[in-house]
Formats: structure tokens, C-alpha cells, sequence
């Protein structure tokens, strides 16, 4: 039986890159998936959808896709081991608009040879965009794969670098017109 402690909520946010689902619980919220590429999620039948509940989120996903917030302010609550929730904790200190490599990832937290490992904890990413994985590039600056696909990440980081060049006025396009 489900009580208010383990109760999880969804929503939905239409985004230029797509659909996002959102899921959250009482910590925080634990999960955004894409509608398209390579980790897709439908909502749980145990879910309960509550706008309200993922409002927080919500706010700062839209203000992120209108050019005008940065970083997130949000609780997180994202379920891993030890060593992915260490990756994910590294990932939101990539700045904005910047891109690092595996590499440089995997020695920021003090693992240099766990490359491939780091690789995989930021595959894992329950959180992209707001845990920014799609910031981490190959060390030969080759896009490498991401959850929503190799279109929504080229999508995502030219976004940002023209906030950061200040060419956007206004909200961005969709991922549909940018390809």
C-alpha cells in the first residue's frame, strides 16, 4: 500500500525538444525522461499525476528553455550508487554553455582511470538537462551519445551557446525547426 512517503507523482511539459515526463516523489524529483531516443519511459500505473506536485520543476524547466535560467535550484532525488550519484553530483558544475570530455570528467572526480565508468553513470543520468549530461562531449570534441538522441543534445548545446552569446531574444525554436 502506498503512503504519502513513497508516493510517486508525474507530469507532463511540452518543450522545444519534445515532451518531457517528469517524475518526482517526496525528496524531490527523481526522473525526466524524453519522449524520443534511446531511454524512453512511459508513466508507472502507480503514479499519480499531479501538475501541482511537479509545478517546481516546471517553472524552472520552462524559464531554462526561455534563455533565462542557468542552473537549477531544485531538490533532487535520483536513485544510483554511490559512484553514478557522485558523477551526476560533478555534472551540475559544468557551467552553462560549456562542454567537458569523459576525461575530464572522470579526473574532476578524482577517478582518472574510471573513464569508461563515468561514461556509463552519465548514460544512467535520470536527470538530463537539469544534472547536464548532455555537457559531456568525447575527448576529440565528437558529440557521443546521449538518452534523448544526438539531435536533442546538438539541439540543447547550440541553445545554450546562443544564450550565452546573447543570440536568442525571446523563447527558443523547437528541436524540429533547428534539423
Amino acid at each position: 500500500m502506498n503512503t504519502s512517503n513513497d508516493t510517486i507523482w508525474f507530469d507532463q511539459l511540452s518543450t522545444p525538444i519534445g515532451t518531457l515526463l517528469l517524475v518526482a516523489d517526496a525528496q524531490g524529483l527523481r526522473e525526466v525522461w524524453f519522449e524520443t531516443g534511446k531511454h524512453r519511459k512511459a508513466p508507472d500505473p502507480a503514479w499519480k499525476h499531479d501538475p501541482a506536485r511537479l509545478a517546481f520543476a516546471r517553472v524552472q524547466l520552462e524559464e531554462y528553455f526561455a534563455g533565462t535560467r542557468k542552473s537549477f535550484d531544485l531538490p533532487l532525488h535520483p536513485l544510483g550508487t554511490d559512484f553514478q550519484v557522485t558523477v551526476w553530483e560533478a555534472l551540475a558544475k559544468i557551467p552553462y554553455g560549456s562542454t567537458i570530455s569523459y576525461g575530464e570528467l572522470a579526473r574532476y572526480i578524482g577517478q582518472p582511470q574510471a573513464v569508461r565508468a563515468v561514461g556509463a553513470a552519465n548514460g544512467r543520468n535520470p536527470l538530463p538537462i537539469v544534472l547536464p549530461c548532455h555537457r559531456v562531449i568525447g575527448a576529440d570534441g565528437s558529440l557521443t551519445g546521449f538518452g534523448g538522441g544526438l539531435p536533442t543534445k546538438r539541439f540543447l548545446l547550440a541553445m545554450e551557446d546562443g544564450v550565452v552569446r546573447g543570440d536568442l531574444f525571446g523563447p527558443v525554436g523547437s528541436l524540429k525547426a533547428a534539423q
